[in-house]
C-alpha cells in the first residue's frame, strides 16, 4: 500500500512511537508499503519547534536530517492539481494543512494515516486510523 503520513503520525513515529497503534506501527515498518510525506508536514514540524511545542534533543537541523534519512519516504508533491482539489474536501473544520493532506491523498491515490477524528470523518479518500 501507499501511505501518506499525517503530520502527527510522522512526528510520533520519530519521537513517540508508543502513540502509534500496533496495526499502524506494523504497516509503517513493512517494506512492502510506500511511505509518503507532504512538505507541509515538514513545515508544520518546523513551526512546532519554533513555538517550542516540540523540543528536539539535538538541533532542529539534526532532527530534520535524521527524520528525512529514516525513510524511505517519498515526497508527496504540492501541485496545482492538489491545490485545486482542496476546494472539493468537505470537512468538519477548515484547517488548510488538513485539507491539503486530504487532497494529496485523493490526487495521488494514497491512504492517509491519521488519528484526527475530523479527517477520519471526511469522505472521498482512503484512510488508515491510528486506533
Amino acid at each position: 500500500m501507499r501511505f501518506l503520513l499525517d503530520t502527527h503520525i510522522w512526528i510520533w513515529s520519530l519521537i513517540s512511537p508508543e502513540k502509534l497503534s500496533p496495526s499502524v506501527r506494523s504497516e509503517l515498518a513493512s517494506r512492502r508499503n510506500e511511505l509518503w510525506l507532504s512538505p507541509l508536514s515538514v513545515w508544520e514540524l518546523l513551526m512546532l519547534c519554533e513555538k517550542k511545542r516540540i523540543l528536539p534533543q539535538d538541533s532542529l537541523d539534526e532532527l530534520m536530517r535524521q527524520a528525512l534519512e529514516r525513510g524511505p519516504i517519498q515526497e508527496a508533491p504540492l501541485t496545482h492539481e492538489v491545490a485545486l482539489e482542496t476546494r472539493l474536501i468537505r470537512s468538519e473544520h477548515r484547517d488548510p494543512v488538513d485539507r491539503f493532506l486530504a487532497a494529496t491523498a485523493r490526487v495521488f491515490d494514497l491512504t492517509l494515516v491519521t488519528a484526527d477524528r475530523r479527517l477520519l470523518n471526511t469522505s472521498g479518500f482512503s484512510k488508515l486510523a491510528n486506533r
